[in-house]
């Protein structure tokens, strides 16, 4: 490891010597592995270990997003770097903004119309053996993107429900050693890379305004949780024009 190379540096959000990421890291046996089974232990750890959801904040550190068990694009991406860096993988942050449109039926229908139009966005860069390629594919865990599959069978191209992409029926999420994406059809505006997510958050923050930030906090986040756990368990929350009407009262009802 190269402690002069920034993509291996620990920062405040990366904390891979927290006592949770080391004892994680020992118990898994990942530094035993081969660098790619090593890529893909952590990424598959992430996507499906780590369940999609809504945390506090993005700049929260990766021990805070293990500790939650739960995270979304900008939160888990944090805990695979801080877990590649741990290993001695380089990696970087890729900043961006995807259209409020993807979280539609995630966010409720009450407070859609308080949401940005535009929501802070990222992947996660790592330079394999074949170069550096993009992973966003961790994102959904297996269960959340099975109900999207199973409700729009009929369907390749979905934006909403937190999923963004042209190929719904076998999304390339899955670790190949090539990138993944999953909500990479929501992207509006590319900021670039960044060595670590610290030097993006220091640059770009959500706009909520502080109102609108509180509400979200201790508010919206644990009504869009529920709905994500809902969504997990195979009930899908009626949003128009993008649910379709196969869900009895009962369901809906547990949804929302």
């Amino acid at each position: 490891m190269n402690p002069a190379d920034p993509h291996l540096a620990k920062t405040r959000l990366l904390d891979f010597d927290a006592p949770s990421i080391a004892k994680l890291i020992e118990e898994r046996g990942w530094a035993e592995l081969h660098r790619y089974n090593r890529i893909g232990a952590i990424y598959d750890f992430v996507r499906n270990e780590i369940a999609f959801g809504y945390n506090r904040a993005d700049d929260i550190p990766a021990s805070a997003v293990l500790a939650d068990g739960y995270g979304q694009c900008n939160t888990k991406g944090t805990l695979l770097m801080a877990l590649l860096r741990s290993l001695g993988i380089p990696c970087r942050l890729h900043g961006f903004t995807i259209h409020k449109a993807l979280q539609r039926g995630v966010v409720p229908e009450l407070v859609y119309p308080l949401a940005p139009s535009e929501i802070l966005h990222s992947w996660v860069e790592v330079e394999t053996d074949e170069g550096w390629i993009n992973l966003e594919g961790f994102i959904l865990d297996a269960r959340f993107l099975q109900t999207l599959q199973k409700e729009f069978s009929d369907t390749e191209s979905l934006c909403g429900y937190g999923a963004g992409t042209d190929c719904l029926s076998a999304p390339p999420v899955s670790w190949s050693g090539g990138s993944t994406y999953i909500q990479k059809t929501g992207i509006i505006n590319d900021f670039g890379t960044f060595d670590a997510p610290d030097d993006f958050y220091v640059k770009y923050r959500q706009s909520f305004g502080f109102a609108r930030d509180l509400l979200y906090r201790h508010v919206v986040r644990q009504w869009m949780n529920a709905r994500v756990r809902a969504i997990r368990r195979g009930v899908l929350p009626r949003v128009p024009g993008l649910s379709r009407p196969n869900h009895s009262h009962e369901e809906k009802n547990r949804a929302a």
